[in-house]
């Protein structure tokens, strides 16, 4: 199915028989599919909403470079649209964000009811650099200035042009000029802070191989999100709900069902 909310044409799916419902937030650049897995495993007990946010997959981009409270409001205007009113939030990675964002606002700002909320491998927390990466991003910047100086771009352009294009990480430099300047706003933003604002039942789970979020975010998050409880898959990396299936199908449906 497809709607458009904001002037934004975005693809979405309802799946599950079940009267509560339960929203997948995705990663950064995936499609929506990624996590039927994850909608087959409540289907039973909840009605399922999977959708690709703006500028993933084939959904339109915004018009302007966004970050998380960008994307926070345009999510409330999607469950308003649908009619929802109280729902479950599960989110992988960057759909953590959104739902930090969106889970620590008080309820009078919130356009819906939050029941509880799912975080798997989820990104929010941005850790002091150290001093090795800070020579790194030093080292970086000072190669872009100087390839970039206008001498050394006019003999040079097409090496410097590779170069340029084998920087950052995988879901950078597969993003689009817009959604890249998205990616550097939400990275940037630091939700450490609002999470002892979260009053919500909260279960997260984890692989204890993520590098994307490590582990240690997931215990950050333990420990200052109100009650929440940390479920880790050992030997499972940032998509430990697709390596380890069975256990992660456990843990969810000991939480919501």
């Amino acid at each position: 199915m497809e709607t458009t909310i904001d002037g934004i044409n975005i693809r979405y799916k309802i799946s599950g028989k079940g009267r509560r419902y339960a929203v997948i937030l995705q990663g950064w650049g995936t499609d929506m599919k990624l996590y039927d897995s994850i909608a087959a495993d409540i289907s039973d007990q909840y009605r399922v909403v999977q959708f690709n946010l703006p500028g993933f997959s084939d959904s339109d981009e915004p018009n302007e470079p966004w970050g998380i409270e960008e994307f926070a409001v345009w999510f409330s205007h999607f469950i308003e649209a649908l009619g929802i009113k109280k729902t479950t939030l599960i989110g992988h990675s960057f759909g953590g964000r959104i739902m930090i964002w969106l889970s620590s606002l008080s309820k009078e700002e919130l356009t819906f009811e939050i029941d509880s909320l799912v975080l798997i491998d989820a990104a929010g927390i941005q850790r002091r650099k150290t001093p090795k990466q800070k020579r790194s991003i030093a080292f970086y910047h000072f190669k872009r200035n100087l390839f970039h100086f206008p001498p050394v771009y006019f003999f040079f352009r097409d090496a410097v042009d590779i170069w340029q294009g084998q920087q950052g990480s995988a879901d950078y430099r597969n993003s689009s000029p817009m959604m890249k300047q998205c990616m550097v706003r939400a990275v940037n933003n630091d939700l450490t802070y609002r999470l002892a604002d979260i009053h919500y039942r909260t279960c997260l789970i984890w692989g204890d191989l993520d590098t994307a979020t490590p582990l240690a975010d997931g215990r950050d998050m333990e420990k200052l999100i109100p009650g929440a409880d940390l479920h880790v898959l050992t030997g499972t990396d940032h998509f430990s709900f697709l390596r380890k299936p069975q256990e992660f199908r456990d843990i969810l449906r000991s939480f919501l069902c």
